[in-house]
């Protein structure tokens, strides 16, 4: 939807903060230097009658964030769980945004029920509750089956929600193509790119049947793990729009104080928040992706609880050495050879130099190796971390974007149940455990096997590619006059010659 609204919608959102008074509490946050003061106040201040009121009773960013609409309470939702980034006071007021929104009607929220599973709702709740949890996408009710008395979660999408995400991800679009053009140092960490990425993620949100099908493959990848669950999903009471899954009770992982009362030791837990993340994201590839404190219960017996599994990540193989090798080199303080990774990897230019590369990492790892987090200012880490990537050339790999932002998520969980948690010592067992798992003898052994097993699957078909191409190779060059071979005859000559060499190499 290109247009002049893209424009409104931008210029609306620098006014929204103004009329709320946001625009000076951010500023403040990030020590915004006078020139971008200046500029800011230029920029708001003869719009500011543009800018959404929102509710006067919310403090100003959150009360501008809520105002804008759903894709901006997501970046609110991440910038939440980073206290050390945005400072405490908006990190509180922020926290709103997880799971406190204001809920739409009973009325729609029933209606969408009955709707998307065909029934009344009476017919197949004996209780359904106010909303219990609302945030930017859907709201959840607490219910209670008619049949057997089981006490469920019902989550329904917000109505319209999909047009108001389409709304804002077109501005953002409009955003990203403008700081591209006016700002060409910029391309370099691909905001089109990213923005595409923000959007693929959050639209797969809006179809529940997805989120459903995620949470029954997390709950099977996860269901070994000590100290963590999953609620079931009732497939039979899930659609497009509705989700029903099995209530969970315990302790929202926000509520410090309740979870100190409660007798959990937060530093274990805030321990196991980071190390669950690594296990799955490493082991498993698959990963959630919004694991915010909205998003997680403390059970009564410690047990963390996952749910809300809208945006779930995926790294192959392949990305997953390459993060484990990353880390563990920090983890070592090798340096250098975590340089030589990036560079492996291609996440360096080839024409840098690895050592220089090694260098800056040292002035990114020395000053934060064994020191608690309530002494790290990760707002300082980021600035220098950026700097390092300007200055090597270093693109935006939109295939990680998920999995950094969540794995900064994550930290910042980590950090409010623990604030004195050393990252390191916390993450040392998991990634030690998988280096030496998916690089050491054994896994080699399980390459081979892998690879028999796809030889296998070509071992009918080797005789006749391999006579394809002899049969090719004999033929006469054609004339110049001749059609030249289609296509698809030298992609299966490629083929059987890569089998070929696979089935070569396996054999040595």
């Amino acid at each position: 939807m290109r247009g002049p609204h893209n424009f409104l919608r931008l210029i609306r959102t620098g006014a929204t903060f103004e009329r709320t008074g946001a625009m000076g509490v951010v500023l403040d946050a990030f020590d915004a230097p006078p020139l971008l003061r200046t500029a800011a106040r230029l920029l708001g201040k003869p719009f500011r009658w543009l800018g959404y009121e929102g509710d006067p009773n919310m403090p100003p960013v959150t009360r501008a964030i809520t105002a804008l609409g759903p894709a901006y309470i997501k970046f609110g939702q991440i910038l939440s769980t980073r206290p050390d980034v945005v400072g405490i006071e908006i990190a509180t007021q922020l926290r709103v945004l997880q799971d406190r929104l204001p809920p739409f009607g009973m009325d729609e929220a029933k209606a969408a029920v009955e709707y998307e599973l065909g029934q009344k709702v009476d017919a197949v709740f004996s209780e359904f509750s106010d909303p219990v949890a609302a945030a930017s996408i859907a709201q959840v009710h607490h219910a209670r089956l008619a049949a057997t008395g089981e006490e469920v979660a019902v989550k329904v999408l917000r109505p319209g929600i999909e047009r108001a995400f389409r709304r804002d991800i077109d501005a953002f679009r409009l955003a990203a193509r403008m700081i591209e053009r006016l700002a060409p140092f910029s391309r370099r960490l691909r905001p089109t790119d990213v923005i595409a990425h923000f959007e693929q993620t959050v639209l797969g949100e809006l179809d529940l049947r997805l989120e459903a099908a995620a949470a029954a493959e997390f709950a099977a990848n996860t269901a070994k793990d000590a100290g963590f669950a999953v609620p079931p999903v009732l497939w039979h009471l899930s659609g497009k729009r509705v989700m029903t899954l099995g209530w969970v009770t315990g302790l929202g992982a926000a509520d410090v104080e309740a979870i100190e009362a409660a007798g959990h030791d937060r530093r274990l837990l805030g321990e196991r928040v980071l190390q669950l993340f690594l296990s799955h994201a490493l082991r498993d590839g698959f990963f959630h992706g919004d694991m915010h404190q909205g998003n997680l219960k403390i059970g009564p017996d410690g047990t963390l609880i996952a749910y809300d599994f809208g945006i779930m990540g995926r790294i192959d193989h392949y990305t997953r050495r390459v993060y484990a090798e990353i880390i563990f080199g920090f983890i070592r303080r090798d340096y250098k050879r975590v340089a030589e990774v990036h560079f492996e990897a291609g996440y360096v230019p080839a024409d840098r130099d690895v050592d220089e590369f090694a260098s800056a990492l040292r002035a990114v790892g020395e000053p934060i190796f064994g020191m608690e987090a309530s002494r790290i200012s990760m707002g300082r880490l980021l600035n220098y971390l950026f700097e390092v990537t300007e200055r090597f050339g270093m693109e935006t790999r939109t295939e990680l974007i998920l999995l950094q932002r969540t794995m900064v998520v994550v930290e910042g969980v980590a950090r409010t149940l623990d604030p004195h948690i050393n990252i390191w010592d916390a993450a040392r067992p998991t990634v030690e455990g998988y280096i030496r798992d998916s690089i050491g003898p054994r896994a080699v052994a399980q390459d081979l096997v892998q690879a028999a097993r796809v030889l296998s699957r070509f071992g009918p078909r080797l005789p006749a590619l391999a006579e394809a191409v002899l049969v090719a190779q004999s033929q006469p060059t054609p004339p110049p006059s001749r059609r030249p071979l289609h296509p698809l005859v030298w992609a299966g000559g490629g083929a059987a010659l890569s089998a070929l060499v696979i089935l070569a190499a396996a054999s040595l």
